[in-house]
């Protein structure tokens, strides 16, 4: 594995079942209203429609960020139907390569297994990981923490939809100036 190859593998547990799973993690359009801490814009992608295979969500255009102050920009692409049991994705953009998320009930709890290996093609990640590899490593191990919180509590909301505000928020992001400058690109103009 190359310095800048990441190859990481994530437990979460949640109280659900897998299909509420499959429906929430199965929609990457959502992700910045119940994970802000991490997901900053997903939009779907430009042209992807006609390209789109029958049964798969349509690739979603994502802005992502970690507890480190640098973002990423990168396509999401379904490439397995959803399922309560899972499904596959492609990345490709300043991260690319593959995802796999498998959901197993346990009781009253669903086990999310995410399996993630992506290629580094940002410049600053490509050209630091041989260096800063486990700073990254950490920030995506951050991220993944507050999607564990943040899906929790989008089930919690679900659950209580006459009153969605007995749940508390989703975590906020980190360095949220920073992050509103980098979003809408003003940062580079001041």
């Amino acid at each position: 594995m190359g310095s800048a190859d990441y190859d990481f593998r994530t437990v979460w547990r949640v109280a659900g079942r897998p299909d509420e799973v499959a429906d929430v993690l199965g929609d990457a359009t959502a992700f910045p209203r119940w994970w802000p801490s991490v997901y900053l814009g997903a939009d779907p992608a430009a042209g992807a429609l006609d390209a789109t295979a029958p049964g798969l969500p349509r690739p979603v255009a994502l802005h992502t960020k970690g507890w480190l102050p640098y973002t990423l920009r990168w396509t999401l692409t379904v490439t397995e139907p959803v399922t309560d049991h899972g499904f596959a994705l492609t990345a490709a953009g300043d991260l690319n390569g593959t995802g796999r998320w498998t959901f197993e009930q346990d009781g009253p709890e669903t086990v999310i297994t995410y399996r993630w290996r992506v290629r580094a093609a940002k410049p600053l990640l490509r050209r630091l990981s041989w260096l800063l590899k486990p700073a990254f490593a950490a920030n995506h191990h951050w991220a993944m923490a507050r999607g564990e919180e943040s899906l929790a509590l989008e089930l919690r909301r679900r659950r209580h939809h006459d009153h969605p505000e007995a749940v508390p928020p989703p975590p906020p992001s980190t360095f949220r100036r920073l992050a509103r400058l980098l979003e809408t690109g003003r940062l580079h103009n001041e």
